[in-house]
């Protein structure tokens, strides 16, 4: 049987309630330590609560999408911050800024993809060889300009005072 109770307080709109770090981690599905590195980057911003505790609102889910996704793509920390300090007055990026902040990295794509395709090649190559030497191997030392040094690491220099 169910009852129904009455005088029931309204809760709090929990749409527009912020996210604990916890809360924002599991449904970005990132790690708290990784999000914590955002906000010390300026990728992302969020408030203390009354306890001292992390809290962001919701639109942060749909900014740590957009540097997920930008990651996924190959781009650094550094060129996402770039691209999100594009946006007016930090907001969220929109279907519209990712379009256009998007066609901005297709000569990036292109180059990786040729430096795989590349890497392909060279490893085929590399397969029949099975050298993998450290003096003359073009996929594991390529353009070592120091290799008629010999063997070992020719750039150390280790001072000791005498």
């Amino acid at each position: 049987m169910l009852e129904v109770e009455v005088d029931l307080k309204s809760s709090p709109d929990l749409a527009k309630a912020p996210l604990t770090i916890g809360q924002l981690a599991k449904r970005a599905g990132v790690a708290t330590s990784a999000l914590r590195f955002y906000e010390a980057e300026g990728l992302i911003a969020g408030s203390r609560s009354s306890g001292g505790h992390r809290q962001y609102p919701r639109h942060v889910l749909r900014r740590v999408a957009f540097i997920r996704a930008a990651q996924v793509v190959g781009l650094t920390l550094p060129q996402i911050k770039a691209a999100l300090a594009t946006l007016p007055q930090g907001r969220t990026p929109t279907k519209a800024d990712w379009t256009r902040l998007s066609a901005g990295w297709a000569p990036l794509l292109d180059e990786r993809i040729a430096a795989l395709q590349q890497l392909r090649e060279r490893l085929t190559g590399c397969i029949g060889c099975g050298c993998l030497s450290l003096k003359a191997c073009a996929l594991y030392n390529p353009e070592d300009v120091k290799r008629g040094e010999g063997a070992g690491a020719r750039l150390l220099r280790i001072e000791t005072g005498s």
